[in-house]
């Protein structure tokens, strides 16, 4: 069994590059975090350096350890977070997965509310597509998920939120299509377009414009609205994004239409199903619910 502590010294050169420079930074000598590399290296059976004269890289097995120490660490510094709750005050730590949404701001008002009151209680937002955020529900990174439209699995609870997000596509200013008040789906018929990545959302709109008959020419995809932004600046096409996480503005020359007829997504709170939380997350999850 790897002890915790191999799985922080290892990290520590992973973020270091260099075995000196880590032993200072872990308070220990050099030698001795050397011998423990290597040690670690004998229990795994496995080479995870690769050890220049003044540089230390990750072979490909070291890059897979230190995602996975990565999750171990932050897993036991939830569950120790979660232990030390006082019976008192409520404290302790709330993860919370959640893409980007217009709506999001009212789930951050929520959570401002929270701290004002009880400001030994700190929340960690992780911020990508459905996809990783699932995956990190499923590995106890996560309490909670705030998702569009997630696909129904038996092993989570859903609550819908009263929140609904309008989707559209964002293009520069000067295409053509930026004259119209709003867009059809037949306006994209054959022309380059950009759409989300992850699972639910890129299948649902393959359905959408296959039940139209329109053929889309997906030239990339994306999972976070800022790189598809300089992607639409670039000209590589229009994006198939969420209304109101662009600010338009006369520097980047972009614009967001919605469609027509509207095609919005509902918004969700997810966990695990029989997830025994903390009460920093019970009272999260409760006056979520309450105030929205």
């Amino acid at each position: 069994m790897i002890e915790t502590r191999l799985l922080q010294y290892f990290l520590a050169v992973a973020e270091e590059q260099n075995i000196t420079r880590a032993a200072n930074y872990l308070h220990i000598t050099q030698p001795t975090l050397s011998k423990q590399m290597m040690d670690l290296e004998t229990q795994l059976g496995k080479k995870l350096f690769i050890r220049g004269k003044k540089k230390i890289s990750l072979t490909e097995d070291g890059l897979y350890l230190r995602g996975r120490a990565q999750e171990i660490i932050s897993l036991i510094d939830k569950t120790e977070s979660d232990f030390r709750e006082n019976e008192q005050n409520i404290s302790g730590d709330v993860h919370i997965g959640c893409g980007e949404y217009k709506n999001s701001s009212a789930i951050v008002e929520v959570i401002s509310d929270i701290i004002n009151f009880y400001p030994d209680i700190h929340f960690h937002f992780f911020s990508s597509n459905a996809d990783a955020i699932i995956e990190r529900l499923d590995k106890g990174l996560l309490d909670a998920g705030i998702l569009l439209e997630p696909e129904i699995t038996p092993r989570y609870d859903y609550q819908k939120l009263p929140l609904k997000e309008t989707w559209g596509i964002l293009m520069q200013k000067n295409s053509p299509l930026a004259n119209k008040e709003k867009i059809i789906l037949e306006d994209l018929s054959g022309n380059p377009v950009i759409i989300p990545s992850q699972t639910s959302n890129n299948q649902r709109f393959k359905q959408i414009f296959a039940e139209h008959n329109v053929s889309l020419d997906i030239i990339a995809t994306y999972n976070l609205i800022f790189n598809a932004s300089l992607m639409v600046q670039a000209g590589i096409g229009p994006a198939l994004c969420i209304g109101g996480l662009v600010t338009e503005t006369d520097e980047n020359n972009l614009i967001f239409r919605p469609f027509e007829p509207a095609i919005t997504s509902n918004v969700f709170l997810f966990t695990k199903k029989y997830q025994v939380f903390s009460k920093a997350t019970k009272l999260f999850i409760s006056r979520l619910l309450q105030e929205l």
